[in-house]
């Protein structure tokens, strides 16, 4: 599993494989960039089939971290983490799981501050509180107010599909437009709350069929296989699971002419943001919408009172919507995809060595 010529590393600073036989700990940490300030990053959970899966995600993820903090002009640098388990059954055993987030704590704090950690699939404000007893690098804790971030990656990606909505169809408004959404987990499902109450017509599915049934009822959402909700007949589709999910099968088919969602990595390969272009399909760069949770943990942590100023990160997560506008006439205006024109926007402000003023 080598880490230099790996097709996903580009450059990154630091990967560090962490091991703990005690807690059963198997981690990689991946920092990416940090010309703009430390890195800060969700730690996810999963049950990888291989190490070598673990490894490309870890550094997609570190990798999108870095262009999500610059687009967002937060004082940040990329990184992320990866835990290789299974969460579930780890929930069952509560003195290993919280051996095993310890043991992680103990590998975060020996980057010395390098990275901070923050919650992400599979992982939870409680696990992260465990990290918390063995390093302050961590983020998103409930000590420090904000918790779980998910509401506001939820607000930013609603931020972002309006956005598109408006660049692509002219439309101020979302009623009556049909928006399909993949995965209905904490961000999934705030979406779908937005929305709704915005007036959209849902269509929605998830692997648990419980989550989907709740959504049915409390939107009047209409449920559809997770396998093809890609290719409905809708307006808008918003990918909100795992990335990858735009390949050659899933563009040829979609129906939709904007693609507006919360997972990482929505592309499966780079190429597939010329594809979406050439198909006349308005994409909203996953790590430009999504990146609402990562701006008030920033706030979080670096208020300087007792509170974090939640009225300033909010307006700070509304300038998704300016930056996507920004973003899409550039990309028209160069004759490139949007997932491109993002890339030259947040690689003009990263690779800079100079340091970001304070968010």
């Amino acid at each position: 599993m080598t880490v230099f010529s790996h097709r996903e590393f580009d450059g990154h600073e630091r990967v560090v494989f962490a091991q703990d036989a005690e807690s059963g700990l198997k981690a990689i940490l991946a920092v990416h960039n940090t010309n703009r300030g430390p890195a800060l990053g969700g730690c996810r959970f999963w049950s990888y089939a291989s190490d070598e899966e673990a490894l490309t995600d870890v550094l997609r993820l570190s990798r999108g971290m870095t262009y999500k903090s610059a687009l967002a002009g937060l004082p940040l640098g990329g990184g992320k983490s990866v835990v290789i388990g299974d969460a579930r059954a780890l929930r069952r055993d509560p003195a290993r799981r919280e051996a095993l987030f310890r043991a992680l704590g103990r590998a975060v704090e020996q980057l010395g501050g390098l990275y901070t950690a923050a919650e992400d699939v599979g992982t939870s404000v409680a696990d992260l509180e465990l990290v918390g007893r063995e390093t302050r690098h961590v983020a998103g804790v409930a000590a420090g107010q904000v918790g779980d971030p998910s509401p506001y990656t939820a607000y930013g990606v609603f931020r972002g599909l309006q956005a598109a909505v408006k660049h692509r169809l002219g439309r101020d408004d979302l009623k009556g437009l049909s928006v399909a959404v993949q995965g209905l987990g904490h961000v999934g499902q705030g979406l779908c709350e937005q929305l709704s109450e915005a007036g959209a017509k849902l269509i929605v599915a998830d692997l648990e069929e419980e989550r989907v049934a709740e959504t049915v009822r409390r939107f009047g959402a209409r449920a559809a296989d997770p396998e093809t909700i890609l290719a409905s007949d809708c307006d808008v589709v918003a990918p909100c699971a795992l990335g990858a999910v735009l390949n050659d099968d899933s563009i040829a088919a979609l129906k939709a002419t904007v693609v507006a969602g919360a997972a990482n990595n929505q592309l499966a390969e780079p190429r597939h943001g010329e594809a979406l272009r050439r198909k006349g399909v308005l994409y909203a760069p996953d790590y430009l919408i999504n990146a609402g949770g990562i701006i008030v943990i920033a706030y979080e942590a670096g208020r300087r009172g007792p509170r974090f100023e939640r009225a300033q990160a909010m307006a700070h997560i509304d300038r998704i919507y300016d930056t996507g506008l920004e973003i899409f006439a550039r990309a028209e205006r160069e004759g490139v995809a949007t997932s491109t024109a993002a890339d030259r926007l947040a690689e003009e402000r990263f690779r800079r060595r100079d340091r970001a003023e304070a968010a």
